[in-house]
């Protein structure tokens, strides 16, 4: 067991903003920390366009959003500037008992220095960015081959001075209502989540739709989402075919949510959609083609079945993916 440098909890400060899947992975170390100390009020810094993650979580009060990537590109704007300064006045109005960056990248630890509170974070031989630790008043090991919910809920467990947990994680978000945002699928359906930010991640548009077929069979539907025209075209073109198959409406991450959340089972590449169906306790098949999921795959939690299918240079087969699908869940 740690000791505890804060034997009294009251406020604290999460740091973590993007991207979509890691900011997932940070929702089990809200949860630990209610854990141990049930009176422990969370506010949460994240990047603008996942601020719908932390407000899945019912015990998630402040949510603090930043623009960085926006910024960027924006620096000279008098806008962008007015923006840094009220979220620097926002989050500089509450003194936090401990402030957690969990990221470990410059960014982060620059925006934590923004917040009232003593700093804690990874130190340099953990920190994905080595600098990042000359900002924290306290600084931990955390070794880098383990899984980022594993480093997240190491890190929190440090910080708040309780042991560490190795009991399966509870991201918060499973009881999300599914019913504000229906589109009126055809049950029961599986979500097929298959865009990712690199082509490489992808699996093929013909197996896709050689798996539609193999669910149609089944007397399953295949409900694909979008956000990139490219992705539409992906979907139209494995529905052109089906009638199993329906495109979804361009959606918000709180409206995939909902979606997600009443699909009878999940299939996504290497996405941050397939770590939300995970966190929502959906039965998930992850398939990787480009990447190793040991560190960063889909990490089930205690209600959330969840395989990693896959790996570097490797293409799983519609056959292994469908006999993945029923490990997790069965057809009938």
């Amino acid at each position: 067991m740690i000791v505890c440098e804060n034997s009294v909890m009251k406020r604290i400060l999460l740091v973590k903003t993007s991207s979509l899947g890691d900011v997932i992975h940070n929702l089990p170390v809200v949860n630990d920390i209610l854990q141990q100390y049930p009176d422990t009020k969370i506010d949460w810094v994240v990047e603008e366009a996942f601020a719908d993650i932390p407000k899945l979580h019912p015990s998630v009060d402040t949510i603090f959003t930043v623009a960085i990537r926006r910024w960027r590109k924006q620096v000279f704007r008098k806008k962008t500037w007015r923006e840094i300064s009220i979220f620097k006045q926002a989050v500089s109005n509450n003194r936090y008992d401990l402030v957690i960056d969990t990221q470990g990248l410059i960014k982060s630890a620059i925006i934590s220095k923004c917040a009232q509170g003593p700093k804690y974070g990874h130190d340099k031989s953990s920190a994905r960015e080595p600098f990042a630790s000359c900002f924290y008043d306290h600084k931990y090991e955390v070794l880098r081959d383990q899984h980022a919910v594993v480093r997240n809920r190491e890190t929190a467990a440090y910080a708040c001075g309780y042991g560490k947990l190795n009991d399966a994680p509870n991201y918060g978000i499973g009881n999300h209502s599914a019913n504000h945002f229906s589109l009126g699928l055809l049950k029961p359906y599986v979500i097929g989540l298959h865009g990712t930010s690199k082509n490489s991640k992808l699996w093929p548009a013909k197996l896709w739709i050689g798996l539609a077929k193999v669910l149609a069979e089944q007397g399953m539907h295949l409900a694909l989402p979008w956000a990139s025209e490219a992705e539409h075209t992906r979907a139209n073109e494995i529905a052109m075919k089906l009638n199993n198959v329906t495109v979804l409406p361009k959606c918000s991450i709180a409206q995939l949510a909902s979606i997600i959340g009443s699909a009878h089972a999940a299939i996504g590449v290497d996405t941050g959609l397939s770590h939300l169906a995970t966190a929502l306790d959906i039965p998930t098949v992850a398939i990787y083609t480009d990447t190793n999921p040991a560190l960063t795959g889909v990490y089930p939690g205690a209600g959330s079945p969840a395989i990693n299918l896959g790996g570097i240079a490797q293409c799983p087969s519609v056959a292994e993916v469908i006999q993945t699908l029923e490990q997790v869940t069965p057809f009938a």
